[in-house]
């Protein structure tokens, strides 16, 4: 597992205006720390959240963040798995409550580097963003 911290770079690589990195409690961190009091505004940045949470292996958040109808009964992670980086390629808003993701996750396992392209679901109910499902690319 990754260790990250509150000021140090986000995992999922957003940068502010200047294009400096954010730091972690200001980016993915604040959603990651308090789930119920502060749910990621829109898919995008549950998107980005998310990927943090496979880096620092948050099982909670990653299943509290996934819909109901899909959620897995638990989550493993691969021993090992070092994740390497997180690229957006499309952010879509099919409607208020509709949006989809596309995303590249880079990540190196026994020294065999992968990538994870997808282009994700996410449905918005009673205020709150959840990860659907998606269609490997």
């Amino acid at each position: 597992m990754t260790v990250v911290t509150a000021e140090g770079p986000c995992p999922c690589g957003r940068q502010d205006a200047r294009g400096k990195p954010l730091a972690f409690a200001r980016c993915c961190g604040r959603y990651l720390a308090d789930f119920e009091g502060r749910p990621a505004p829109d898919a995008h940045a549950l998107m980005r959240s998310r990927y943090c949470a496979f880096v620092l292996e948050d099982a909670d958040y990653l299943l509290a963040t996934w819909h109901p109808s899909r959620r897995p009964p638990e989550l493993a992670f691969e021993p090992g798995l070092q994740w390497l980086g997180l690229e957006i390629r499309e952010h879509r808003v099919l409607d208020a409550d509709h949006e989809e993701v596309e995303f590249v996750a880079r990540s190196r396992l026994a020294g065999r580097a992968h990538r994870l392209h997808e282009r994700s679901r996410f449905v918005r109910e009673a205020g709150r963003w959840y990860y659907l499902d998606g269609d490997l690319k």
